[in-house]
């Protein structure tokens, strides 16, 4: 008989869940790669301070998103770990596309 509060689960190993948020990782990593890109592109072009501030927060919102998905599931299974990272990545993807929507579209108000 066990004790009252034992786990009796078998851990995952370390490893896996490192794999799992390197091969993640490297999709967000993607994702602040490709704002840093369009930052200096735009900034070329000339910003203004709303358009700062979009860049910047289209820079770190995939490392937000990632810490916060990490945070909320790297202590569960690495299946819900692997999909709450993938969750986040789609909730990457959609901010992004809304960036780049807002921005292609209204042009005269993000550049100075």
């Amino acid at each position: 008989m066990s004790a009252v509060g034992s786990d009796d689960r078998r851990r995952t190993p370390v490893w896996i869940l490192v794999a799992i948020g390197g091969v993640l990782g490297l999709f967000y990593a993607y994702a602040i790669w490709q704002a840093v890109g369009n930052t200096v592109a735009a900034a070329q072009i000339g910003l203004n301070g709303l358009g700062w501030l979009i860049w910047i927060f289209a820079i770190l919102m995939p490392a937000i998103v990632f810490a916060c998905a990490f945070a909320l599931s790297w202590r569960r299974g690495p299946g819900t770990y692997a999909l709450v990272l993938l969750t986040g990545l789609a909730l990457v993807g959609v901010f992004w596309l809304n960036v780049v929507a807002y921005t292609s579209l209204n042009t005269s108000a993000v550049i100075g």
